[in-house]
């Protein structure tokens, strides 16, 4: 794929939409999107919403114009103006009023029908689709309005690990830039404890939809298990409600990952699509733990995120065949204890927008480690005994590794619960630890 086609496909197929396409308005203090005027302004085909009202009624004998809004989340007159045009065609039966505005109303026979072959196409029930186009313009324009990250948050979301101001300003940096961040080094040195250590300094809420629509395809965007929801507007009528403000995204994917696991996920049974690892994390961060350890040839993983980290887009293809082009705006991170030369090339690691290198610590850092983790737990260490505890790696030839005094800290706090007295830290309970974790005397 040439960097001119690639250029001509992002133009046509994803960047369309000019930032003003996601207009914002104040709803109780909070930029929300603005609440759709009309079925038009909804972006999506009338045909979709139609189908997707169908199908609500479908799933109950009857319902009401305020129901079939709550369930849609759209505004009352909106769904009111619907059903009054598939009265006109004969699919549903008012029953009486409900409201105001509002109707009880049911399928009619050929409704029925209608539904029925609208389920075939797609099970999905649920929130109103927003289009590919909205969709494309929200992540574009958020991540651009992502506020600036200074020192000061950074070290803030740092503070509970010992890193050198070289491996702090790295990481700021990433974040900063958005730019991918590749960490690498010895196991058990806090590479995956920064990545998810720097979640904090993103501090912006993020406005996501619960789903998009391709035509009659639906692709479900928000997941509970990955987002975690902050709260909404207090002038819920002043919001689209088919957008959700969650906390920037974090989705974690390590020796599991598979290269299918980045395409769009089919549901036979449920018949709509679920999105991929790299659409969740969106205006979030993206971490490949254990880089190298996939179930696929680090090559085939590189040559997949290519794209993505070119160009933030990538292509993916739905069931009949079509491809679409959709946003990829997120903090990759990729962590790794291998060596770098032995699961990246050189077209890979220029595309990286930082490299961070976290060594093993020097004993003077082990032991800040140490007395950092002992002061979290509510003890302090003895000095001499400190420095027995680096002794005895000299004396084993064992390498120091930062997670090993939170290791040793929480066996000698196992041995506390199990005699039901408070955590000591002393040499017989260090002993047991060293014993127990190390497997050695």
């Amino acid at each position: 794929m040439t960097d001119h086609f690639v250029s001509n496909i992002q133009r046509v197929s994803c960047m369309n939409s000019p930032v003003s396409s996601f207009p914002l308005s104040d709803a109780g203090g909070i930029l929300a999107p603005v609440v759709p005027g009309s079925l038009r302004d909804t972006g999506i085909d009338r045909e979709v919403l139609h189908s997707l009202l169908l199908k609500i009624c479908y799933t109950s004998s009857q319902t009401t114009t305020e129901a079939a809004a709550a369930r849609m989340l759209l505004p009352i007159p909106l769904v009111a103006e619907m059903l009054e045009e598939l009265r006109k065609d004969n699919l549903v039966e008012i029953l009486g009023s409900s409201g105001p505005i509002g109707f009880r109303f049911t399928l009619s026979q050929k409704g029925r029908d209608r539904a029925t072959r609208a389920m075939e196409v797609s099970g999905y029930v649920g929130p109103a689709p927003v289009s590919l186009e909205a969709y494309a313009a929200s992540v574009e324009y958020q991540a651009a309005a992502r506020p600036p990250v200074d020192p000061e948050k950074i070290s803030e979301s740092l503070a509970a690990l010992t890193l050198t101001e070289e491996a702090r300003m790295l990481a700021g940096l990433a974040v900063t830039g958005n730019r991918s961040l590749f960490v690498y080094g010895p196991a058990g040195n806090g590479k995956t404890s920064i990545c998810l250590s720097l979640r904090k300094a993103l501090t912006e809420g993020v406005w996501v939809p619960y789903c998009i629509a391709i035509e009659q395809q639906v692709i479900r965007i928000f997941d509970a298990q990955v987002h975690e929801v902050l709260e909404q507007p207090v002038a819920s009528r002043s919001a689209d409600q088919r957008w959700i403000r969650i906390r920037p995204p974090l989705v974690v994917v390590g020796g599991e990952l598979r290269l299918q696991d980045m395409d769009l996920a089919w549901s036979p049974s449920l018949r709509f699509y679920e999105s991929p690892i790299q659409l969740k994390s969106n205006c979030g961060i993206l971490l490949i733990d254990d880089f190298g350890r996939q179930q696929v040839r680090p090559a085939d993983m590189l040559n997949r995120w290519i794209v993505p980290m070119e160009y933030h887009i990538d292509y993916l293809t739905l069931q009949t065949g079509q491809k679409i082009c959709v946003p990829v705006r997120n903090l990759l991170m990729f962590a790794t204890n291998l060596n770098p030369e032995d699961v990246t090339d050189p077209a890979f690691l220029r595309r990286m927008g930082y490299r961070l290198n976290l060594k093993s610590p020097s004993p003077e850092q082990y032991a800040a480690i140490f007395r950092n983790y002992a002061a979290r737990c509510g003890v302090t260490v003895d000095e001499q005994l400190l420095q027995s505890i680096l002794d005895r790696y000299h004396r084993e030839n064992r390498e120091l590794r930062c997670s090993e005094p939170r290791d040793l800290i929480e066996r000698m706090r196992d041995l506390s619960r199990y005699y039901s007295r408070p955590l000591e830290i002393n040499a017989a309970a260090l002993d047991i630890a060293w014993r127990g974790f190390f497997g050695t005397g």
